[in-house]
């Protein structure tokens, strides 16, 4: 399918995604009066992750054609079912985390399928890619922005420059190979996933800053310019990801973005009759990035990540997303 066929300079199209043996995911093609890059906004890959899927819905509405030098694919709601359903994190019909489903398959689970679709009908579409998430249900986090650092100079060097950008706390490095915009990064387009948001809730300043963001990005390509700049965030070079070693009883005793101190306690995993099964220390100084406010946890659930500046250890780190 060729967008630019879509529809004429100047005009908005919704359209389809098709995705094998299943209904297809909904976009909005935005295309502007003059040539330029193309923008895909991704949100609602997590279903109960709502203040970018607010966000894209507003703007939508709000973008004008005329103000673009270039085009927009928004896609406000990739997991529909996730989000109707309320399933935290997951593709209800399999059960499957859509965003560790990359790459897809047209003959796998619903959710591998979808990624498949995604893939293909993305990926030579894009000259970048925002993808749109937060805490989900269970999850508190300080605004942030996910870049890659795995997939290439020209691509860390790219998505980096777009973060300057952004008007949020912290950019982190990321080489993880999972996820919708560490696949495209692989794949050679730019990509960059920001965090907004979390417990299961939304407010219009969340959803407001959200926008900025994207306009932000639109700024960065040239599509569409922005006055005000933003200050560049702190980077964060090292996490540290600790997770539950078993189902028990979870008290995290640190905020998003608060500072941590190393050998300083963040959390306690206990189990039923209030044994402690693990306490989890600091391996070194540094700043939470987002943590589980849940009570409850089972095996493999992410507790709490806090990261530091410094280049420190430079190991493949697996991104809960």
């Amino acid at each position: 399918m060729n967008l630019h066929n879509l529809c004429h300079p100047g005009e908005k199209k919704e359209i389809m995604i098709p995705v094998p043996k299943a209904d297809g995911i909904p976009a909005v093609f935005v295309r502007g009066i003059k040539p330029g890059k193309r923008l895909v906004v991704t949100a609602g890959v997590h279903g109960c992750e709502y203040v970018g899927i607010q966000a894209v819905r507003e703007l939508i509405q709000e973008i004008r054609t005329q103000e673009l030098s270039g085009s927009i694919l928004f896609i406000p709601l990739v997991n529909a079912e996730g989000f109707y359903e309320g399933a935290k994190q997951i593709v209800p019909e399999d059960g499957e985390n859509l965003n560790r489903s990359f790459p897809g398959s047209e003959k796998g689970s619903i959710a591998s399928r979808m990624a498949y679709a995604l893939e293909n009908f993305l990926v030579d579409r894009a000259d970048f890619l925002l993808d749109l998430h937060g805490g989900d249900v269970n999850e508190s986090m300080a605004p942030l922005v996910f870049f890659p650092v795995g997939a290439g100079e020209e691509i860390e060097r790219k998505t980096r420059a777009a973060t300057d950008f952004l008007s949020v706390d912290y950019r982190v490095q990321s080489r993880a190979d999972n996820g919708l915009y560490s696949y495209a990064a692989q794949c050679k387009v730019p990509a960059l996933l920001v965090e907004r948001g979390g417990g299961g809730t939304w407010d219009s300043g969340e959803v407001l800053a959200c926008k900025r963001n994207v306009y932000e990005i639109l700024d960065y390509l040239g599509i569409r310019s922005m006055e005000e700049k933003a200050v560049p965030p702190r980077e964060i070079a090292e996490v540290r990801y600790e997770e539950a070693e078993t189902r028990g009883f979870w008290y995290c005793y640190k905020t998003p973005g608060s500072a941590v101190k190393e050998g300083e306690v963040l959390g306690e995993l206990t189990d039923v009759y209030g044994n402690t099964i693990k306490r989890y220390l600091a391996e070194y100084d540094g700043i939470i990035l987002y943590l589980t406010h849940a009570l409850g946890v089972k095996a493999g659930d992410p507790l709490i990540a806090y990261g530091r500046g410094s280049a420190g250890i430079r190991e493949k780190s697996t991104i809960y997303r």
